[in-house]
């Protein structure tokens, strides 16, 4: 196949498998991965021109995009005659993100602990691909504003997700169940919701 088709295939596989494991400190293994595949590549380059020198092939596979590291890439050609790079995928370029665990008392059946898993839910969804969608359509239909304040929301002012049903009530996961809030309209709406179900549960609210 074509460079730029075996840079795509080995794009999603590469990215699928370090976003798997991207939640461990695993910077070391995910250079060994690169440096293989490298190796991989570098053979697969020189066996396709047998009869071209190593730096003929290195020009023509390899560069160093924006003075990074030496990377593969693909030249492909759109059919307005286009030419476009299309550049491998290193795992070392994911950026490592520890997994943080459930605080040990947490409940998700007791509505004191609705607001610390609605932020849970907010900095999962940042970080996946289905999430930033379902947070662009919710920032769309609320016209980038917050529906507390009706204020705008931006990178700067952050955001939290909110259940419109209670989970713990049982509201369904789906983007139609929720709003995306201020932080601190947020913090302020869940301080309402506690005071009106009694001061024993407001105590037991938790800080985002």
């Amino acid at each position: 196949m074509p460079a730029w088709q075996l840079v795509t295939t080995l794009n999603r596989i590469i990215r699928g498998w370090t976003l798997y494991h991207g939640h461990i400190k695993s910077k070391r293994i995910f250079s060994r991965v690169d440096y293989a595949i490298f190796k991989a590549l570098w053979q697969w380059a020189l066996k396709r021109h047998p009869r071209k020198g190593k730096c003929w092939v290195m020009r023509k596979y390899f560069a160093r995009p924006g003075g990074r590291g030496l990377c593969f890439f693909g030249v492909r050609k759109h059919e307005d005659g286009q030419k476009e790079n299309v550049w491998l995928f290193h795992a070392t370029s994911l950026p490592i993100r520890p997994y943080v665990k459930i605080r040990r008392e947490a409940n998700p059946y007791h509505p004191a602990w609705e607001m610390y898993f609605e932020a849970r839910e907010s900095r999962h969804m940042a970080r996946t691909l289905w999430g930033r969608k379902t947070l662009l359509y919710l920032w769309r239909i609320q016209q980038g504003k917050c529906t507390e304040c009706r204020e705008p929301i931006t990178q700067e002012t952050g955001w939290h997700i909110h259940y419109v049903v209670s989970k713990v009530m049982g509201g369904p996961d789906g983007a139609r169940n929720c709003q995306l809030l201020h932080p601190q309209c947020h913090r302020q709406l869940h301080s309402q919701l506690c005071s009106f179900h009694g001061p024993r549960l407001s105590r037991g609210v938790m800080k985002a």
